[in-house]
């Protein structure tokens, strides 16, 4: 009996160790979450190497990104239906969870739909993808990989609540 009780406790413990040891859980990606809204004074300026990322004023990133986020829209596309698409990049200048600064960079894809047309300037609603440039990552950011969603929120002014994940290794 007593053979059985260590083996159980060598195994228990083994299982525990490999746990303890999983290179999975280094992989693990850590989720984001909160707001977004436009403001060039708190964002004046992209980083060297992206000034030509200034087709919208800075986006000011709270929550678990703190910093800035700027956009060089690559394509546009509107239909007689309401339907804007755009699509572009971006950089990140800022920290995760107060951590080290650092830059990343996403491209995305934009679609929202309006009322009834864009030049009507009555956004229904709108969201976004952006995946994060695998390579982009510097400083904090070193080693990026994930994604950011964004969805508008429609009101005066329009704010942006945005959820995803990263993954720093």
């Amino acid at each position: 009996m007593q053979a059985k009780g260590r083996r159980l406790g060598l195994v228990i413990g083994c299982v525990l160790a490999l746990l303890l040891v999983n290179p999975m859980a280094s992989d693990a990606a850590t989720r984001l979450s909160g707001g977004a809204y436009y403001d060039a004074v708190q964002c004046p300026s992209p980083p060297a190497g992206y000034e030509d990322f200034t087709t919208y004023p800075g986006l000011v990133m709270t929550g678990s990104l703190e910093g800035c986020l700027y956009t060089k829209v690559i394509t546009t596309k509107e239909t007689s239906a309401g339907v804007y698409l755009e699509s572009g990049e971006e950089v990140f200048v800022g920290s995760l969870d107060g951590g080290p600064v650092g830059t990343f960079a996403t491209t995305y894809k934009f679609a929202s739909k309006w009322d009834p047309d864009v030049s009507s300037g009555v956004e229904l609603h709108g969201r976004c993808h952006h995946p994060i440039v695998e390579g982009s990552g510097t400083g904090g950011f070193e080693g990026a990989k994930g994604r950011l969603d964004f969805k508008d929120i429609i009101g005066d002014p329009v704010t942006y609540i945005y959820r995803g994940h990263i993954n720093l290794r």
